[in-house]
């Protein structure tokens, strides 16, 4: 498990939760990190396991930390430009925006991420992440980041897949951010590859 964090933005409650296949280094990470306008979050995955798959997200984390103010389909083309030496990654990026509140991702492999609405009906109260096939450092898609309004209360959710299926499921709305993580991890994490979740709620301005 890696997480690197910066300086918090008030409006939003994070955390994060991971492990490494049989305790060992762990080819995930994560990285939140804020400005003035907003907050980026992200969530890489190192193809494979072990000390080369965590050599290559970390890379990741750092490139994209070092480039926090550009676009996110920028963010992904230098990552891409970086790992061309490794063994690549998948990852699923965020900028989580107060004012208009509002939340733009993008996703490149199987890095899943869900939206979980906290005022609408149950029929339309999740929106997924439409992830594009691909690896950053090996081959890209076409990069088309999507933007979603927010309402206080709403909590994205991104997962590497050594997450189960379903990891949305019964959150509950009065958790914070490190519960909702820490339960998910304990509940779907798989015993067959690395695994870690990104948990963050936009609490409204106060």
């Amino acid at each position: 498990m890696n997480g690197v964090a910066q300086a918090g933005v008030a409006p939003f409650d994070w955390a994060f939760a991971g492990r490494g296949l049989s305790g060992g280094d762990s080819g995930d990470a994560c990285l939140v990190t804020s400005s003035a306008g907003g907050m980026l979050v992200a969530v890489v995955d190192g193809l494979g396991h072990g000390p080369e798959a965590a050599a290559a997200s970390q890379l990741a984390v750092q490139v994209l930390g070092a480039n926090a103010q550009e676009s996110l389909a920028a963010l992904v083309l230098c990552c891409h430009d970086a790992l061309r030496r490794t063994r690549g990654v998948v990852m699923s990026l965020a900028w989580l925006c107060p004012d208009p509140a509002a939340v733009t991702w993008l996703g490149v492999g199987n890095v899943d991420g869900v939206l979980v609405r906290a005022r609408t009906s149950s029929a339309l109260r999740r929106s997924y992440l439409t992830t594009l096939g691909g690896v950053v450092g090996y081959r890209l898609p076409a990069l088309r980041a999507t933007r979603l309004a927010l309402s206080p209360g709403d909590m994205l959710l991104l997962a590497t897949d050594g997450i189960r299926a379903g990891f949305a499921d019964g959150l509950g709305r009065q958790q914070s951010a490190q519960e909702v993580a820490d339960a998910i991890l304990a509940s779907h994490a798989t015993a067959a590859d690395d695994a870690l979740v990104l948990a963050a709620r936009y609490l409204g301005i106060q």
